[in-house]
């Protein structure tokens, strides 16, 4: 007998939403059926109406914890989460006190944030210039890639040159890892944020002429060609232009095993957003134009994204408005800058792509569960609704319309850009590994429960 029955669903498979049912035995989809199918379970759930899909992998979040959780922790973050329908959050390793650098710290970490976890989790190990010597032992306590900046950073953590992104890529490729990294180049954002405040330019168009395209660019380009030099896997992080995404496309299809994943925000939301309601749109690499938005939407559909991600970097309101890290705030480059998203991201994504631009439902678990799956190794146990695999599954009512409210967000700080947001369709039900974690908009399951999961 099965433990759960989910009958009457449209199952949200790679290649076809398909009419009818799943089965879920100890924590395992145990079986799919056909429509009208069934099997003897101890609970029976009928979905008619819903779409099925796996679990939602998140390549990219800040939870914080330990040592900036005044701005997240694992308990918040996590239920944020599971009630977005994200059943695997990859967890960002910087903004950590101390980030996470050694394999010690990962013991530290891991023994912080278990007891809280509602979904399943999984560590990015950090790169900086002098842990070099540490990432044999990190790979080997189950990093499942490695994350560095190319551009400015917003901590004590330093960012890498490309010399030093070439020596790190040639090690992490002897341990068979991956290189992820933040794509903005360091010299040119530097000089040209100097040069707005010079002028007394210290609005919002500003901030984003001293982060153009081309700085993403630029990094980017390094990227690819220091993987096709090493041999190096690699991910780009929040690609934000399709001029980007194009290249990246481009560099996949000569064989370069190169990934890379957009944010929900990059999806939903304009430069126009921020220059007309300020702080919480902030964000790095900054949100570009109304046309470069619906481009990018063509990279989701054509496969190029291994993930829509989150890039979830919550702040207190004060450091969105009034002072950071002790220094008062007087212009538009003193603002934190980060969104806040993890709740979100699903239900804004399955609205504006599937709802208003009529995307296949099957892309969404292309890019959301199976390529991240597949490039983080998380692959044959996370990543489909196939039998054998975990039974992270979340539930959509494509039919319910939703406003985003402050209220309803799990956040230790309850903003974010996507407050007042409106749109159809929404996370109803989330499992992970077979448990119900999630129901209504409210967290149901129990704290603890998400596992660390190691390459």
């Amino acid at each position: 007998m099965a433990d759960l029955l989910i009958k009457n669903v449209n199952l949200v498979l790679p290649e076809e939403v398909r009419e009818g049912g799943l089965a879920v035995e100890n924590g395992k989809i145990s079986s799919l059926l056909l429509s009208g199918e069934s099997v003897d379970a101890e609970e029976i759930i009928d979905g008619r109406g819903c779409y099925l899909f796996p679990g939602a992998i998140d390549t990219h979040a800040h939870l914080n914890d330990p040592g900036y959780t005044w701005r997240e922790d694992y308990e918040h973050g996590t239920a944020a989460a599971a009630v977005g329908g994200y059943t695997t959050v990859m967890d960002m390793p910087l903004q950590n006190d101390p980030a996470m650098t050694t394999a010690a710290l990962f013991d530290k970490k891991e023994n912080t944030v278990s007891p809280n976890a509602y979904v399943d989790y999984c560590f990015w190990g950090g790169l900086v210039p002098d842990n070099f010597n540490n990432l044999k032992e990190l790979r080997k306590k189950g990093c499942m890639a490695f994350k560095s900046f190319l551009g400015p950073v917003s901590s004590d953590y330093a960012p890498l040159s490309y010399g030093q992104a070439y020596e790190a890529m040639k090690i992490i490729h002897s341990l068979n890892g991956r290189a992820g990294f933040h794509c903005e180049d360091m010299s040119m954002i530097q000089w040209l944020e100097k040069r707005m405040k010079e002028q007394g330019r210290l609005d919002w168009q500003a901030f984003l002429d001293s982060r153009p395209v081309s700085a993403e660019m630029i990094a980017t380009l390094a990227v690819i060609e220091i993987a096709r030099s090493t041999g190096c896997k690699a991910h780009i992080c929040h690609v934000s232009s399709p001029d980007v995404a194009q290249k990246i496309k481009e560099a996949q299809k000569q064989g370069i095993d190169v990934t890379a994943e957009t944010c929900a925000h990059y999806l939903c939301f304009t430069e126009d957003d921020l220059t007309e309601k300020g702080p919480l749109y902030k964000c790095a690499p900054p949100l570009r134009s109304k046309e470069e938005r619906e481009q990018l939407w063509d990279y989701v559909a054509d496969g190029t994204f291994s993930g829509i991600a989150s890039d979830h970097s919550p702040c207190t309101w004060e450091e969105k408005h009034v002072s950071l890290m002790g220094r008062r705030i007087d212009n538009v480059f003193d603002v934190w800058g980060g969104i806040s998203g993890i709740q979100s991201c699903f239900q804004a994504v399955f609205s504006e792509g599937c709802m208003k631009r009529g995307l296949a439902p099957a892309v969404l678990t292309r890019v959301m569960s199976e390529n991240p799956a597949k490039a983080f190794g998380l692959w044959g146990k996370k990543g489909a609704l196939l039998p054998g695999f975990d039974a992270d599954m979340v539930m959509i009512d494509s039919k319910q319309e939703w406003e985003i409210k402050a209220e309803s967000l799990y956040y230790k700080n309850k903003i974010s850009a996507f407050e007042g947001m409106t749109g159809t369709g929404l996370p109803v039900a989330t499992w992970v590994r077979g448990a119900l974690m999630a129901a209504g908009g409210a967290v149901v399951g129990k704290k603890g429960y998400g596992a660390l999961i190691v390459h």
